[in-house]
C-alpha cells in the first residue's frame, strides 16, 4: 500500500494565537487539483510565488492543534519553517 501521509516537525514552531508553538503535523501527497487549482486564484496570478503558499495550505492536514490551515496560518510561519515545508513538499 502507498504511503501518503507524512508526519513532520518544524524547526521553530508556528505561534497559534494563545501564543503556543505548534510544531508537530501531517503532510499528505499533493494530487493534481492540488497543483492546478491555485493557479486560477488572483493571488498566484499577481504574484506566482504565492502559489507555495496555497499549496501547503492544501496538503499539510494538521499542525499541532489548529483545526483548519488556511494561506494565512503558513503565511504566519517563520522562514525556517517555511522553507522546511516547502522542501518536505
Amino acid at each position: 500500500m502507498i504511503r501518503t501521509e507524512y508526519d513532520f516537525v518544524l524547526p521553530v514552531g508556528y505561534a497559534s494565537e494563545t501564543g503556543t508553538l505548534q510544531k508537530r503535523g501531517t503532510m499528505r501527497l499533493a494530487n493534481a487539483a492540488d497543483e492546478i487549482a491555485p493557479m486560477k486564484d488572483r493571488r498566484v496570478q499577481s504574484n506566482p510565488a504565492y502559489l507555495t503558499i496555497l499549496l501547503l495550505s492544501r496538503v499539510i492536514t494538521r499542525l499541532g492543534n489548529i483545526k483548519e490551515i488556511t494561506s494565512e496560518v503558513i503565511e504566519g510561519l517563520y522562514s525556517k519553517d517555511f522553507a522546511y515545508l516547502q522542501e518536505m513538499y
